[in-house]
């Protein structure tokens, strides 16, 4: 039996749930993978030699695709990960053959406040040790193949400022010209590190490097996580990473790592990290873990290698967008699916009555700090007041061809009134409603939500994308700002502007899709604005290149690349057991 959500924490569940775990060749064996397809990284986890596997299942046909996203959450997260996986097992127990695709977790919020994207309760991702902790490397691999490209960089500019044209050409080099006050990159760590944003290096003599600004990114903002999450095989990715914009030269001209001569060794680092990982649910149904960037700041999805191997092995594939439908889903649907050029047939939108009570005026969740009273007593009121929220974001997945499918993801201090009032609203605008109680019961408490989600797949997709690639830069920002998150419109910083208008002129850069960074807290760039506010207008600060990728990213309002931890934060109550080599506090 497994133990009680309400009783035991969930790294106290994984660890209950693991002794029963089926072993990886099992696990693949049941998915339909052939014994050599597999490359087990100790008994519970593999990683899966994609390229055997789409080349032997290129003319089997597709299952069933479907996004899990949300609404705008707290800052304490709303179980969109535990829903992913309560929907993957609910579908199990209807008899389906399902596969999970989620995002790695990272070492930021895993050691911080959110916790390690598992899921939670019944409904996790296991063995949980292994997902929070590493996995199999492929982020040790973004990071080092990305601080590579930084040390081609700084060397590069130490070297043409303490050398001649003469000695440089002699040893086969041409002078860059790389100015160092126009580098677009940092150095990356996967750790909430709010020291390390604003750094200077190269301190010293002429040996210690060149001395100039610099500073730190969380690991997973790294454009080279974002290749993970979008290259369609090897020879996609070598491609990609040589078009990274590392910096520009003096005249404004871009320096990419092919420039800098660094691309086919950062791609040599990520030769075994592009194979998925397998994983499992509490209830072994097959899970694929591969890539993890943020959707604040970056494109927030798994990878498209791992859908596309769930797809062709499963009848049903259920991934998950970052973050709310406002960030994560509009990616999915203008980004990911535009790129993989596959189309979904359903959408769950994730929605708790703990956020829908702080959009409706309930006072703001502190992490680390106890909630307020109010979260767990009856208010209807508020629920109702918050549904603006949810039923914005039912409007913006109607936009994109399909019906959502609303989770209503329990929690059992909820009462029925007021799950009765987000089920009439939703339903009012047009959504299928299902609750969901997977958290406490596992598959069982996601029959209704599983049954919702069949449903929702046999209707055909009207699915479509909100611009195409040749609608100006500015356009699309504006059409993602008044149809997505409800802004009247957007204003630029004067760099901003001068950097959009530069890039609307250079048609390889025009050809690049739009990858939006922006609070994930609430619909506009003010964390601190909920529900759906009105008359306020998007501030761009800035916009970046990410030419491997494939996007332009505008960034809007005071968000980081480099998240800070605070005060409580969880690894203080993470530890190992020195006789056995449990870790235990991993939630």
């Amino acid at each position: 039996m497994p133990l009680d959500p309400t009783k035991y924490a969930d790294w106290q569940i994984a660890e209950e749930a693991e002794k029963t775990m089926k072993k990886v060749y099992q696990l693949g064996d049941e998915l339909g993978l052939e014994k050599e397809e597999l490359l087990p990284q100790g008994h519970y986890v593999a990683k899966i030699d994609y390229k055997k596997v789409v080349e032997r299942l290129k003319d089997a046909p597709d299952g069933k695709y479907i996004d899990v996203t949300a609404i705008t959450p707290t800052p304490l997260g709303e179980g969109k990960s535990t829903s992913l996986v309560g929907l993957v097992q609910g579908l199990g127990k209807r008899g389906k053959n399902v596969v999970g695709t989620m995002r790695q977790p990272s070492g930021g919020p895993t050691m911080n406040v959110k916790g390690s994207a598992a899921g939670g309760g019944l409904s996790q991702c296991v063995p949980l040790t292994e997902f929070s902790l590493g996995l199999t490397g492929d982020i040790n691999a973004v990071m080092n193949a990305h601080n590579l490209a930084m040390v081609a960089l700084t060397s590069r500019l130490q070297h043409e400022f303490n050398y001649s044209d003469a000695f440089l050409e002699k040893i086969g080099l041409k002078r860059l010209n790389i100015d160092p006050n126009n580098v677009e990159m940092k150095w990356i760590m996967d750790f909430c590190a709010q020291a390390l944003r604003n750094m200077v290096i190269g301190i010293g003599g002429k040996m210690d490097g060149f001395m100039m600004e610099s500073g730190f990114a969380i690991a997973v903002s790294s454009e080279i996580m974002a290749i993970l999450s979008v290259a369609n095989d090897l020879k996609d990715m070598r491609e990609r990473m040589g078009k990274i914009v590392v910096a520009y030269d003096k005249k404004g001209n871009p320096i990419t790592t092919a420039d800098l001569e660094v691309d086919g060794a950062m791609t040599a680092w990520m030769v075994q990290a592009l194979n998925p990982n397998l994983m499992q649910t509490l209830e072994g149904q097959p899970m694929l873990i591969h890539a993890g960037p943020f959707a604040n700041i970056a494109i927030g999805q798994s990878s498209i290698v791992a859908d596309r191997i769930g797809l062709k092995l499963g009848d049903y594939v259920v991934t998950e967008s970052g973050f709310a439908a406002d960030i994560g889903f509009e990616k999915f649907w203008n980004l990911k699916c535009r790129m993989s050029g596959l189309k979904p047939h359903c959408a769950v939108l994730v929605a708790t009555i703990r956020a829908l009570k702080c959009h409706g005026g309930a006072p703001l969740p502190v992490p680390g700090k106890p909630l307020d009273p109010g979260y767990k007593e009856e208010n209807v009121p508020w629920v109702e007041k918050g549904c603006e929220n949810l039923i914005h974001l039912i409007n913006v997945i109607k936009k994109s061809g399909m019906n959502p499918v609303v989770c209503i993801n329990a929690f059992y201090t909820d009462t029925d009134k007021e799950i009765a009032a987000v089920r009439r609203l939703a339903e009012e605008a047009g959504a299928r409603v299902a609750l969901s109680r997977h958290w406490e019961q596992g598959g069982d408490g996601a029959l209704e939500l599983a049954d919702a989600v069949i449903e929702a797949c046999e209707e055909e997709s009207q699915f479509k994308l909100l611009y195409e690639l040749e609608t100006p830069i500015r356009e699309r920002i504006d059409l993602i700002a008044r149809e997505v998150y409800g802004a009247d419109g957007v204003d630029y910083t004067p760099q901003a502007l001068e950097k959009v208008k530069r890039m609307e002129k250079d048609p390889e850069i025009q050809k690049l899709g739009t990858c939006m960074v922006k609070t994930h807290l609430s619909l506009t760039d003010n964390p601190a604005l909920k529900g759906v506010p009105k008359g306020w207008r998007l501030a761009v600060r800035d916009i970046l290149t990410y030419g491997g990728a494939g996007f332009v990213v505008p960034v809007a309002g005071a968000i980081s690349l480099m998240p800070g931890t605070g005060s409580n934060p969880a690894f203080r109550r993470v530890d190992v057991d020195v006789e056995t080599g449990k870790v235990s506090g991993v939630f």
